[in-house]
């Protein structure tokens, strides 16, 4: 292992860096180890990782001084923050500039952020097509990544800024899943209308982000975005009948009715879904499946991502 790259992966026990981590292990010829980031060491899932062989690090993002000895003669770094944490988009862009300065600081050649697009800049605070979130935002646990950018760049850190997509996983995880409704069938429901919905599963962002540093120097300063496949939400409800053998329908709703809905961060997945659908052309355009196929040959389209999954969504 000795003559290994060192990548140190933030939020290692997570769906990103999790994913990443197991990638790195996964290739045993490879040329890098992975470091795994946590604040909780001694976890189960910080274990797991480690009886796999990584190198797991206690540091934390809201502990500047954590980050320090993380990082310290790293290659490359996977820099990931997780707003439902917290729900705290200050506290998120604070947190994201301990680590652009923490790896400016360690000299490691080669970042990955985790980020999306700032909303703001085409839906203005002053633009009433949607609410303004918490007094400075339309869609805040995207805005202060894409906010978060700038430090990245400010600070001239060798970043590769890697744009997500909605996670399949949330049909299990998030509450994202079919719920059944007064007539007994099964329904997903976005506020979308027959727009298309880039997403992918979440441990094909982590290999993605494997390419990446895979390919060195070339994707520096560059942004890449990934999606595994876009679907409209009939197209998910059609898949979704087939792998669980039991009718799934899409039910759009206008997103002030999704706004309305009530659980914890309602508004802000209403405005993210509005933003989606209303600037479509522009948040599909750049998520290119083939670009990630290349960076990621094992890429899930929904249908296989279904076959391998479909029983551990939750129906209600």
């Amino acid at each position: 292992m000795s003559d290994k790259k060192i990548i140190a992966v933030v939020g290692a026990t997570g769906a990103q860096g999790g994913a990443l981590v197991r990638a790195i292990l996964a290739d045993r010829n490879g040329p890098f180890a992975a470091r795994a980031i946590t604040r909780s060491p001694g976890s189960d899932k910080a274990r797991g990782l480690a009886a796999e062989g990584a190198d797991v690090v206690a540091a934390d993002a809201d502990r500047p001084e954590t980050l320090g000895p993380a990082f310290a003669g790293a290659h490359g770094a996977f820099c990931v923050t997780n707003f439902w944490e917290h729900f705290s988009p200050e506290r998120e862009l604070a947190q994201a500039t301990n680590l652009a300065r923490a790896a400016k600081a360690a000299g490691v050649p080669h970042v990955i952020w985790s980020t999306l697009e700032d909303t703001r800049l085409r839906v203005p605070l002053s633009d009433d097509r949607m609410p303004t979130l918490l007094g400075k935002y339309k869609v805040p646990h995207f805005d202060a990544k894409g906010e978060a950018d700038e430090v990245f760049r400010g600070l001239g850190v060798p970043t590769t800024f890697l744009l997500t997509s909605f996670y399949w996983d949330n049909l299990i995880y998030f509450g994202s899943g079919p719920k059944r409704g007064p007539d007994g069938v099964l329904a997903i429901t976005f506020p979308m209308d027959d727009k298309k919905l880039p997403a992918m599963a979440a441990e094909d962002i982590g290999k993605c982000a494997y390419g990446i540093f895979k390919r060195g120097a070339e994707l520096i300063g560059k942004t890449v975005a990934v999606a595994g496949e876009h679907l409209s939400g009939s197209e998910m409800a059609a898949a979704l009948t087939l792998a669980l053998g039991q009718e799934v329908r899409y039910q759009n709703v206008p997103p002030d009715v999704y706004r309305g809905f009530g659980f914890p961060g309602a508004d802000d997945l209403g405005n993210m879904f509005q933003y989606k659908r209303d600037f479509n052309r522009e948040f599909r355009e750049i998520r290119d499946v083939e670009a990630a196929r290349r960076l990621n040959p094992e890429l899930q389209d929904f249908t296989t991502w279904l076959s391998r999954h479909a029983r551990e969504i939750p129906l209600d």
